[in-house]
């Protein structure tokens, strides 16, 4: 699975640059990215969100205990890969029909988040066991939300083209080709929103610091990022309003 972000969407941290330029092409103005990922998986789809990136992916090659879902429903786009282990729960938690599957639980635990709010984002993802990484985009907001489990099961990776913007790929050949050594593993036990940027669902109330990566040639390949158990944040806690606020300029 690939998604592409335009920076005004989804701007990524800034320790994910490495002071070695990425390529020069920017990844959403030609495309290169989808057409590679058409190359490697043929069959896959993309879906072009306009000014604000793009999402693609291919049913191709899928490892049978963490398999790809994608679904639209309301305007929310989500890719999922992976499997959830309190299914049952969760469909109960949400009033999903029985036969919602993960995605659909996904993009209801993010409406709910949105339109309600009656819990913090980052109980929101701690409540989802099991294996997973999703990608999500909102398309009446602009807002993305993106999170990995606790134990970072699933393959994925995140980096910044020339130009800022943000790719998030579970292939790693995908994101190199676009990001240089713009890159790193997806922190695992950690979600990105666009009005939040990067955080911790199991320490909320901890400020993630970034760790630079060096290769094998020691040159500075991004960041990875720990929770700083010395840092803590003001508050993980949401403000209380009625139920007709937009939430998603708050998680």
């Amino acid at each position: 699975m690939l998604a592409v972000f335009d920076k005004t969407v989804a701007k990524c941290p800034d320790a994910l640059q490495s002071p070695h330029s990425a390529p020069a092409a920017s990844v959403l103005k030609d495309g290169s990215l989808a057409n590679h990922l058409a190359s490697l998986h043929p069959g896959s789809v993309t879906v072009n969100l306009g000014t604000s990136g793009l999402i693609a992916y291919s049913l191709d090659k899928q490892n049978p205990l963490l398999p790809r879902l994608f679904a639209v429903v309301d305007d929310i786009f989500c890719l999922f890969q992976g499997h959830i282990e309190n299914v049952a729960v969760l469909k109960q938690q949400y009033g999903l029909n029985k036969t919602a599957n993960e995605v659909i639980i996904v993009i209801e635990a993010y409406r709910t988040l949105r339109d309600r709010g009656p819990y913090p984002a980052d109980q929101v993802v701690k409540d989802i066991l099991g294996k997973f990484a999703f990608i999500l985009y909102d398309s009446t907001s602009k807002a993305t939300f993106v999170a990995v489990d606790a134990d970072g099961s699933v393959p994925f990776f995140w980096g910044t083209d020339c130009e800022g913007n943000l790719v998030l790929s579970d292939d790693v050949q995908i994101v190199q080709k676009g990001c240089g050594k713009s890159f790193a593993p997806f922190p695992k036990g950690c979600f990105f929103t666009t009005s939040r940027g990067l955080r911790s669902f199991e320490h909320p109330m901890n400020e993630l610091k970034p760790v630079p990566r060096v290769d094998s040639s020691g040159q500075v390949c991004g960041s990875t990022f720990k929770v700083d158990a010395e840092t803590k944040k003001e508050s993980a806690g949401m403000p209380r309003v009625d139920s007709s606020y937009n939430w998603s300029s708050n998680y």
